[in-house]
């Protein structure tokens, strides 16, 4: 039996992107508040980031990375509408929130890691002195590929606190497998991967590396997985494995799992206890 899934697996914005409009300006402002689309640059990487700042010039900062859209004359527009969607859920005002627009076209499925690590350093240690203002904590969040990079990126540095939405892909092999049997349709994330590395079976380790069941252990900071149970069956399939191995790891930072009947790959976004979660974990750290 065939299985039917969308061939943007990760992605939970495919209306939003395509209706979404990219009204950040490029410009610094003169107001205190303000929303601009910046390139940064950290140790020789470049990527572009949507900033908006609040009045305030002291702030805790939620960074922000979006879902899949595979073609980078998307990713502006997807980071926008990320930001977007994030700041509606935030019961807070006085938070910067940074939506990091990072690369996708033609790399390999966690290559972009070193842009999202990036930005992350750049809010880190640059954003201060190149914005004029005063940084307390910092926050990840991520929807779908955007929290696979996060729950990476919590492998990598010490943050305040991690939100991811959905995480994946999980499990690279069992993805591409059924591809490469015609039980899915072909995609352009396991193309790439067997031009690189040949099939999953001559090759299922070079595919495992790049999963996000491969990134279970090393937490530096309290992360919160939020995930609805009505997500696609690629994701449900490798779920219980990757949870089980995130409860087994004994040198990670809380980590803290809500399940959501009756939701799907948008559950943040969508289910009020989410809603409710994700404040709540922000607030308590």
């Amino acid at each position: 039996m065939k299985i039917f899934y969308p061939q943007f697996l990760f992605s939970f914005f495919f209306l939003l992107i395509s209706c979404g409009k990219d009204d950040a300006q490029t410009t610094m402002p003169t107001s205190n508040a303000y929303k601009i689309t910046k390139n940064i640059s950290y140790n020789g990487v470049n990527v572009n980031v949507i900033i908006d700042k609040p009045e305030n010039n002291t702030v805790d900062v939620l960074i922000v990375y979006h879902g899949t859209v595979m073609f980078d004359n998307q990713i502006l527009t997807a980071a926008q509408n990320t930001l977007d969607a994030f700041k509606t859920i935030l019961n807070r005002t006085d938070m910067m929130i940074v939506s990091v627009a990072y690369p996708e076209e033609n790399l390999l499925m966690g290559d972009n890691i070193v842009h999202s690590e990036a930005a992350l350093l750049w809010v880190k240690n640059n954003a201060s002195s190149e914005l004029g203002i005063t940084i307390n904590k910092i926050f990840l969040a991520g929807h779908s590929q955007g929290g696979y990079l996060v729950t990476r990126l919590n492998t990598m540095h010490v943050t305040n606190g991690v939100i991811a939405n959905g995480p994946g892909p999980l499990n690279l092999v069992y993805r591409c497998q059924l591809e490469e049997t015609g039980q899915i349709p072909n995609g352009i994330t396991c193309n790439l991967l067997e031009n690189a590395y040949g099939t999953t079976a001559a090759n299922p380790n070079a595919y495992h590396e790049r999963s996000l069941l491969n990134f279970t252990n090393g937490f530096k900071s309290d992360i919160l997985f939020v995930q609805g149970m009505n997500d696609t069956p690629i994701q449900m399939y490798s779920w219980p494995t990757f949870k089980q191995q995130v409860t087994n790891c004994t040198n990670c930072q809380s980590s803290q799992f809500l399940e959501l009947a009756g939701s799907g790959h948008g559950a943040l976004f969508e289910n009020a206890n989410a809603k409710v979660a994700f404040n709540d974990f922000i607030a308590s750290h």
